[in-house]
C-alpha cells in the first residue's frame, strides 16, 4: 500500500510494505517485506531496509544506510552522513551506517555516521551515538553509555 500523497520513485518495495502520506522515496532505494514506513519519511537513494521494519513518522535516511530485518526506528530519529558537513562540498563516498537485525532506536535520537548498531541493541530516546552499540546493549544518554546487557 502506498498513499496517494507519498512520492515514491523506487520500483523496490517489498511485498505488505506499507508507505504513508507525505514521504519522499528516491528511485535507488530499497525497501524490503512487510515494512511500515509511516508519515514525513525520507528515503534517499543509497539506503537498504530488510524486511519487517518500522519507521516512525519524521525520520530521513541517508545515503549509506543499511537497515537489517526487524528493526523499530522511533518517531524523529536523525541519521547523519558526513562528519565534517559543508555547503555544496561531498566526500567522495558516504560513510557506512549499519543497523543489524533486531535492534531498537528510540525517539530524537541521533546516529553519527559510520556507526554499527548490532543485534537487539536499543537505543534509549534522545540518546545521540558517537560509536558502536554491541550486541543486546541498551545506550542512552549523551554521548551514549551502557545501562545494561540483555
Amino acid at each position: 500500500m502506498i498513499h496517494s500523497l507519498a512520492d515514491v520513485q523506487s520500483e523496490h518495495i517489498g511485498s505488505g510494505t506499507r508507505i504513508w502520506q507525505f514521504c519522499v522515496v528516491l528511485s535507488g532505494a530499497r525497501i524490503g517485506d512487510n515494512c511500515n514506513i509511516c508519515a514525513q519519511v525520507f528515503i534517499e537513494n543509497d539506503v537498504v531496509i530488510g524486511d519487517n521494519v518500522t519507521i516512525k513518522n519524521g525520520v530521513q535516511l541517508w545515503d549509506g544506510l543499511r537497515i537489517e530485518d526487524g528493526v523499530f526506528i522511533g518517531p524523529n530519529v536523525s541519521f547523519t552522513n558526513d562528519l565534517y558537513p559543508r555547503s555544496k562540498q561531498y566526500p567522495d563516498e558516504f560513510p557506512r551506517t549499519v543497523v543489524k537485525s533486531g535492534a531498537s532506536i528510540g525517539a530524537n535520537a541521533t546516529i553519527l555516521p559510520g556507526i554499527i548498531i548490532h543485534e537487539n541493541a536499543m537505543v534509549g530516546a534522545g540518546a545521540v551515538v558517537t560509536r558502536d552499540v554491541p550486541a543486546g546493549v541498551t545506550v542512552v544518554g549523551n554521548p551514549a553509555g551502557e545501562v545494561s546487557k540483555r
